[in-house]
Protein backbone atom coordinates (compact mmCIF):
# COMPACT_ATOMS: atom_id res chain seq x y z
CA UNK A 1 0.00 0.00 0.00
CA UNK A 2 2.50 2.59 1.03
CA UNK A 3 6.21 2.60 -0.29
CA UNK A 4 9.02 5.07 0.70
CA UNK A 5 12.90 4.76 -0.34
CA UNK A 6 15.08 6.83 1.00
CA UNK A 7 12.62 9.74 1.68
CA UNK A 8 14.95 13.48 2.56
CA UNK A 9 13.14 16.10 3.97
CA UNK A 10 14.73 19.29 4.83
CA UNK A 11 12.60 22.94 6.44
CA UNK A 12 15.76 25.05 6.34
CA UNK A 13 17.84 23.46 3.96
CA UNK A 14 19.94 22.42 6.07
CA UNK A 15 19.16 20.25 8.87
CA UNK A 16 16.97 16.79 7.92
CA UNK A 17 13.52 16.57 9.31
CA UNK A 18 13.60 12.77 7.29
CA UNK A 19 17.13 11.84 6.51
CA UNK A 20 16.71 8.59 4.38
CA UNK A 21 13.60 6.67 5.37
CA UNK A 22 12.72 3.21 3.68
CA UNK A 23 9.90 1.83 4.77
CA UNK A 24 6.81 -0.23 3.74
CA UNK A 25 3.19 -0.74 4.79
CA UNK A 26 0.98 -3.37 3.63
CA UNK A 27 -2.80 -3.04 3.02
CA UNK A 28 -5.03 -3.25 6.02
CA UNK A 29 -2.22 -2.59 8.28
CA UNK A 30 -2.35 -1.21 11.80
CA UNK A 31 1.04 0.93 12.22
CA UNK A 32 1.80 3.21 15.39
CA UNK A 33 4.66 5.73 14.91
CA UNK A 34 6.37 6.91 18.10
CA UNK A 35 9.14 9.44 19.18
CA UNK A 36 10.16 12.59 20.46
CA UNK A 37 8.74 15.79 19.67
CA UNK A 38 11.05 17.05 16.78
CA UNK A 39 11.88 13.20 15.93
CA UNK A 40 9.86 13.75 11.90
CA UNK A 41 6.69 12.13 12.75
CA UNK A 42 4.40 14.10 11.12
CA UNK A 43 6.73 15.39 8.39
CA UNK A 44 6.91 11.54 7.30
CA UNK A 45 3.48 11.31 7.56
CA UNK A 46 2.44 14.78 5.36
CA UNK A 47 4.98 13.24 2.90
CA UNK A 48 2.78 10.51 2.44
CA UNK A 49 -0.59 12.45 2.17
CA UNK A 50 0.88 15.02 -0.15
CA UNK A 51 0.94 18.22 2.05
CA UNK A 52 4.80 18.13 1.94
CA UNK A 53 7.06 16.88 -0.75
CA UNK A 54 10.10 15.47 -0.02
CA UNK A 55 13.52 17.02 -1.54
CA UNK A 56 14.90 13.31 -2.56
CA UNK A 57 13.41 9.75 -2.46
CA UNK A 58 10.05 8.83 -3.71
CA UNK A 59 7.14 7.26 -2.36
CA UNK A 60 4.54 4.65 -4.01
CA UNK A 61 0.91 4.73 -2.73
CA UNK A 62 -0.59 1.32 -4.65
CA UNK A 63 2.59 1.47 -6.93
CA UNK A 64 2.14 4.45 -8.05
CA UNK A 65 4.38 7.94 -7.46
CA UNK A 66 2.61 10.29 -5.77
CA UNK A 67 4.54 13.16 -7.09
CA UNK A 68 2.36 12.88 -10.01
CA UNK A 69 -0.69 13.59 -8.16
CA UNK A 70 -2.32 17.05 -6.74
CA UNK A 71 -2.75 17.25 -3.00
CA UNK A 72 -6.59 16.78 -4.17
CA UNK A 73 -6.27 13.70 -5.72
CA UNK A 74 -4.34 12.06 -3.44
CA UNK A 75 -6.81 13.12 -0.31
CA UNK A 76 -9.63 11.08 -1.89
CA UNK A 77 -6.99 8.10 -1.28
CA UNK A 78 -5.20 9.20 2.27
CA UNK A 79 -7.34 10.83 4.82
CA UNK A 80 -5.17 12.88 7.60
CA UNK A 81 -6.55 14.04 11.16
CA UNK A 82 -4.02 16.68 11.98
CA UNK A 83 -2.91 16.08 16.29
CA UNK A 84 -4.33 19.96 16.64
CA UNK A 85 -8.43 19.91 15.19
CA UNK A 86 -8.23 23.79 15.33
CA UNK A 87 -5.56 23.53 12.38
CA UNK A 88 -8.29 21.58 10.28
CA UNK A 89 -11.69 23.04 11.13
CA UNK A 90 -13.10 26.31 9.85
CA UNK A 91 -16.49 26.00 9.04
CA UNK A 92 -19.76 28.07 10.96
CA UNK A 93 -21.41 24.68 11.97
CA UNK A 94 -20.52 20.84 12.50
CA UNK A 95 -22.81 19.86 9.62
CA UNK A 96 -21.10 22.17 6.74
CA UNK A 97 -17.74 21.19 8.06
CA UNK A 98 -18.12 17.34 7.35
CA UNK A 99 -19.64 18.54 4.05
CA UNK A 100 -16.86 20.33 3.05
CA UNK A 101 -14.63 18.16 1.57
CA UNK A 102 -17.41 15.85 0.10
CA UNK A 103 -18.48 18.80 -1.68
CA UNK A 104 -14.80 20.16 -2.47
CA UNK A 105 -14.41 16.64 -4.14
CA UNK A 106 -17.79 17.12 -6.35
CA UNK A 107 -19.82 14.28 -4.47
CA UNK A 108 -23.77 14.47 -5.86
CA UNK A 109 -25.84 16.37 -2.85
CA UNK A 110 -27.56 12.92 -2.99
CA UNK A 111 -24.00 11.68 -1.48
CA UNK A 112 -23.25 13.92 0.47
CA UNK A 113 -26.58 13.90 2.54
CA UNK A 114 -26.07 10.23 2.74
CA UNK A 115 -22.36 10.29 4.07
CA UNK A 116 -23.09 13.20 6.35
CA UNK A 117 -26.34 11.15 8.07
CA UNK A 118 -23.93 8.12 8.03
CA UNK A 119 -21.33 9.62 9.87
CA UNK A 120 -22.59 12.10 11.96
CA UNK A 121 -24.75 9.16 13.76
CA UNK A 122 -21.70 6.90 13.82
CA UNK A 123 -19.36 9.65 15.77
CA UNK A 124 -22.22 10.30 18.22
CA UNK A 125 -22.36 14.63 17.12
CA UNK A 126 -25.96 14.72 16.07
CA UNK A 127 -26.36 16.89 18.76
CA UNK A 128 -23.70 19.21 17.72
CA UNK A 129 -24.77 19.68 13.89
CA UNK A 130 -25.79 22.98 13.94
CA UNK A 131 -23.46 24.07 16.82
CA UNK A 132 -20.50 25.90 15.44
CA UNK A 133 -17.44 23.35 16.19
CA UNK A 134 -15.30 26.04 17.80
CA UNK A 135 -17.90 25.79 20.75
CA UNK A 136 -17.05 22.29 21.53
CA UNK A 137 -14.30 20.74 23.61
CA UNK A 138 -11.41 20.04 22.65
CA UNK A 139 -12.23 16.30 22.41
CA UNK A 140 -15.16 16.54 20.26
CA UNK A 141 -13.86 18.86 18.27
CA UNK A 142 -11.28 15.95 17.19
CA UNK A 143 -14.24 14.07 16.29
CA UNK A 144 -15.74 16.41 14.08
CA UNK A 145 -12.43 16.34 12.33
CA UNK A 146 -12.59 12.53 12.29
CA UNK A 147 -15.88 12.85 11.10
CA UNK A 148 -14.81 14.98 8.17
CA UNK A 149 -12.22 12.72 6.87
CA UNK A 150 -14.10 9.21 7.28
CA UNK A 151 -16.49 10.74 5.33
CA UNK A 152 -14.19 10.37 2.31
CA UNK A 153 -13.93 7.10 2.63
CA UNK A 154 -9.81 7.35 2.45
CA UNK A 155 -8.39 3.69 1.87
CA UNK A 156 -5.31 5.20 4.61
CA UNK A 157 -6.03 6.94 7.61
CA UNK A 158 -3.59 8.63 9.69
CA UNK A 159 -4.29 10.02 12.81
CA UNK A 160 -1.44 12.47 14.19
CA UNK A 161 -1.85 12.40 18.13
CA UNK A 162 -5.62 10.52 18.36
CA UNK A 163 -5.79 10.09 22.19
CA UNK A 164 -4.57 13.13 23.45
CA UNK A 165 -7.06 14.84 25.73
CA UNK A 166 -9.25 11.88 25.38
CA UNK A 167 -10.85 10.02 28.43
CA UNK A 168 -10.90 5.93 28.77
CA UNK A 169 -14.34 6.05 27.42
CA UNK A 170 -12.97 8.23 23.92
CA UNK A 171 -9.96 5.42 23.79
CA UNK A 172 -11.95 2.54 23.66
CA UNK A 173 -14.42 4.01 21.01
CA UNK A 174 -11.53 5.13 18.98
CA UNK A 175 -9.98 1.58 18.76
CA UNK A 176 -13.16 0.01 18.40
CA UNK A 177 -13.72 2.33 14.82
CA UNK A 178 -9.90 1.24 13.97
CA UNK A 179 -11.18 -2.67 14.04
CA UNK A 180 -13.99 -1.83 11.77
CA UNK A 181 -12.15 0.21 9.43
CA UNK A 182 -9.37 -2.46 9.66
CA UNK A 183 -12.12 -5.04 8.63
CA UNK A 184 -13.36 -2.94 5.35
CA UNK A 185 -9.59 -3.43 4.39
CA UNK A 186 -8.74 0.19 5.57
CA UNK A 187 -4.79 1.09 6.43
CA UNK A 188 -4.36 2.74 10.05
CA UNK A 189 -1.48 5.02 10.86
CA UNK A 190 -1.42 6.68 14.34
CA UNK A 191 1.73 9.01 15.12
CA UNK A 192 1.49 8.75 18.92
CA UNK A 193 3.29 9.80 22.46
CA UNK A 194 0.73 7.51 24.30
CA UNK A 195 3.12 4.40 24.90
CA UNK A 196 0.46 2.67 27.11
CA UNK A 197 -1.85 2.85 24.29
CA UNK A 198 0.76 1.11 21.66
CA UNK A 199 1.67 -1.65 23.66
CA UNK A 200 -1.84 -2.58 24.23
CA UNK A 201 -3.58 -1.99 20.94
CA UNK A 202 -1.00 -1.29 18.10
CA UNK A 203 0.50 -4.61 15.94
CA UNK A 204 3.38 -2.92 14.37
CA UNK A 205 5.46 -0.07 16.07
CA UNK A 206 7.72 2.47 13.95
CA UNK A 207 10.12 4.15 16.60
CA UNK A 208 12.12 7.08 14.95
CA UNK A 209 14.83 9.57 16.28
CA UNK A 210 16.52 12.59 14.67
CA UNK A 211 15.04 12.04 11.26
CA UNK A 212 15.43 8.39 11.35
CA UNK A 213 13.76 4.91 11.92
CA UNK A 214 15.74 3.21 14.06
CA UNK A 215 13.39 0.73 15.00
CA UNK A 216 10.44 -1.65 13.16
CA UNK A 217 8.59 -4.34 14.91
CA UNK A 218 5.75 -6.03 17.08
CA UNK A 219 4.81 -4.08 19.73
CA UNK A 220 5.87 -6.93 22.05
CA UNK A 221 9.16 -6.33 20.83
CA UNK A 222 9.45 -2.60 20.78
CA UNK A 223 7.36 -1.68 23.68
CA UNK A 224 9.82 -3.92 26.61
CA UNK A 225 13.23 -2.44 24.43
CA UNK A 226 14.37 -0.35 27.29
CA UNK A 227 17.69 0.72 24.99
CA UNK A 228 15.73 1.37 21.86
CA UNK A 229 12.88 3.34 23.93
CA UNK A 230 15.23 5.62 25.84
CA UNK A 231 17.32 6.65 22.43
CA UNK A 232 14.09 8.12 21.05
CA UNK A 233 13.05 9.50 24.69
CA UNK A 234 9.78 7.12 24.78
CA UNK A 235 9.26 6.19 28.71
CA UNK A 236 8.93 2.35 28.74
CA UNK A 237 4.96 1.49 29.63
CA UNK A 238 4.17 0.54 33.04
CA UNK A 239 3.59 -3.04 32.75
CA UNK A 240 7.31 -3.13 31.31
CA UNK A 241 8.90 -1.03 34.22
CA UNK A 242 6.20 -3.80 36.49
CA UNK A 243 8.67 -6.47 34.99
CA UNK A 244 11.65 -4.80 35.55
CA UNK A 245 11.13 -4.48 38.85
CA UNK A 246 10.11 -8.17 39.25
CA UNK A 247 12.60 -9.15 37.17
CA UNK A 248 15.40 -7.45 40.09
CA UNK A 249 13.41 -10.09 42.93
CA UNK A 250 13.80 -12.83 40.86
CA UNK A 251 9.88 -13.22 40.73
CA UNK A 252 9.84 -15.05 37.27
CA UNK A 253 12.74 -17.82 38.59
CA UNK A 254 10.73 -18.04 41.04
CA UNK A 255 7.05 -18.94 39.43
CA UNK A 256 8.75 -20.10 36.46
CA UNK A 257 7.15 -17.55 34.04
CA UNK A 258 8.32 -14.97 31.64
CA UNK A 259 7.42 -11.65 30.28
CA UNK A 260 4.65 -12.75 27.88
CA UNK A 261 3.06 -14.35 30.69
CA UNK A 262 2.63 -11.12 32.83
CA UNK A 263 2.02 -8.99 29.66
CA UNK A 264 -1.14 -11.92 28.81
CA UNK A 265 -1.98 -11.93 32.51
CA UNK A 266 -2.35 -8.32 32.73
CA UNK A 267 -4.40 -7.59 29.32
CA UNK A 268 -6.78 -10.58 30.41
CA UNK A 269 -7.25 -8.96 34.04
CA UNK A 270 -7.34 -5.81 32.36
CA UNK A 271 -10.61 -6.64 30.31
CA UNK A 272 -12.45 -9.16 33.32
CA UNK A 273 -12.26 -5.41 35.56
CA UNK A 274 -13.66 -3.52 32.52
CA UNK A 275 -16.60 -5.62 32.61
CA UNK A 276 -17.14 -5.72 36.04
Amino acid sequence: MIECYNIKYTYDGINYALDDICLKIDNAEFVGIIGENGAGKTTLAKCINGLLRPQYGKILIDGEDISKFSVAQIAKKIGFVFQNSDHQIFEQTVEDEIKFGLKNLKFSPEEIEERLENIIKKLDLEKYRNISPFELSGGERKRVALASILCLDPEILILDEPTLGQDMKQKEYLVKLIENLRKKGKTIIIITHDIEFAAEYIPRIIVMAKGKIIADGPREIITQNNFILEKSSVILPQLAQLTKILKSYNIFKSFNCNFADVHNYYYELKKYLKKK
